[in-house]
């Protein structure tokens, strides 16, 4: 039974990993108050901790400031987990 209940937990976990989606990966790291860099369209480069999600931006707290970035410009995000 055991052995049967991991084999289920690891499918759970990699089908939700699967399904998962870059506002959801943000939540993530707002919820752990994580630092992100991330890469806009646009080719400038966002450095912050996730401060708010939104349904379409990001809030990223920095020394510099606050800045708002669209999901739909993001192109790459690099984070430590």
């Amino acid at each position: 039974m055991d052995e049967t209940l991991d084999a289920e937990q690891s499918a759970a976990r990699a089908a939700a990993r699967r399904r998962r989606t870059l506002r959801d990966l943000f939540l993530s790291l707002e919820d752990r108050a994580d630092p992100a860099t991330l890469w806009a369209a646009d080719g400038r480069c966002y450095r912050g901790t996730v401060r708010a999600v939104g349904s379409d931006h990001v809030e990223l707290a920095s020394a510099e400031g606050t800045r708002l970035v669209a999901l739909s410009h993001v192109v790459a995000v690099e984070f430590l987990p």
